[in-house]
């Protein structure tokens, strides 16, 4: 089983990739964003899934080994999502993007990827809402405050430090990382009017 590959990038196509390790060509298939990164000639490493079926061997290469655990989250926990969807959503969101659109019940952000319709947008979004919080990183906090904007139950304060947020003009993610970050800083028991003041410092930095 295949994890791996650090070599020479011998080619791109439109949808894979051919690795050279030492005079032997690897073809993996890539997102798009991973293949945009890449450029002929020069030294890379992928991080390899292989699916292994009676009649192939397919290899699928990431450029991060979070973006390869959203790919195994996404053709192993979603109905009707496999190898090709999932790459299209990665091809169309980054890692951080995908764990903010799940915590913010966010479909439409979901459904933007090619071949994605809403029915399976929302399977994403439902299926993986316990799950991206693993996946988020140093992002963890922000993403369970997202996730509790989401569903209704954040605080008062925060709410309304959102809200005031997005009011003066800021995306809901833009305010919502910004209000994570004042938390983080004022403590819970900080009132509306400081987590404004402290979200907008954040903003501006």
């Amino acid at each position: 089983m295949i994890g791996k590959l650090k070599g020479l990038v011998d080619e791109i196509g439109e949808d894979h990739c051919v690795i050279d390790v030492n005079g032997v060509g690897y073809v993996a298939y890539c997102s798009a964003r991973t293949l945009g990164k890449l450029e002929p000639g020069t030294a890379t490493t992928l991080y390899i899934e292989t699916y292994v079926r009676e009649d192939m061997i397919r290899l699928y290469g990431f450029g991060s080994a979070l973006e390869r655990e959203w790919f195994r989250l996404l053709t192993g926990n979603v109905q009707g999502v496999g190898a090709k969807v999932a790459l299209a959503v990665l091809s169309t969101l980054s890692p951080s993007e995908l764990a903010n659109a799940i915590a913010l019940r966010d479909i439409t952000m979901v459904s933007r990827a090619p071949g994605v319709g809403k029915k399976v947008a929302e399977r994403i979004v439902t299926e993986l809402k316990n799950k991206a919080p693993a996946l988020a990183g140093d992002a963890t906090g922000t993403i369970g405050l997202k996730q509790e904007l989401g569903e209704g139950v954040a605080p008062t304060p925060v709410a309304d430090a959102v809200s005031a947020l997005v009011n003066l003009g800021y995306s809901r993610d833009m305010a919502a990382n910004a209000v994570a970050a004042a938390l983080k800083s004022a403590g819970g028991e900080a009132d509306t009017g400081m987590l404004i003041r402290l979200g907008l410092k954040e903003l501006a930095k």
